[in-house]
Parts: structure tokens; C-alpha cells; sequence
């Protein structure tokens, strides 16, 4: 684990806010994956 504790506030402010903004787009990317995959399953459930 990378100990944060020696860099200023401003440092630690700022990878957290990096970190944020990655996981939403890891979630973004991997939901909109997961929506292409899962539509036409579930097109398919409803018609049946």
C-alpha cells in the first residue's frame, strides 16, 4: 500500500479525486459493456 500520509493535503486531495474519477469510468466503460451484452438477452426474454 502506498502511504500517503507524507504529501500534502493538496496531493492527497488530488489522488483521491483521480481515484473517483477512475472508478466512474472503469464503471461507465463496464456497464456499457455489460448493457450490449445483456439487451438482446433480454430482448429476447420479453418476446417469448
Amino acid at each position: 500500500m502506498i502511504d500517503l500520509a507524507a504529501y500534502s493535503s493538496a496531493v492527497q486531495s488530488g489522488v483521491l479525486v483521480g481515484a473517483v474519477l477512475l472508478e466512474a469510468f472503469v464503471l461507465y466503460v463496464g456497464y456499457g459493456a455489460l448493457e450490449r451484452v445483456a439487451a438482446p438477452i433480454v430482448e429476447k426474454i420479453t418476446r417469448a
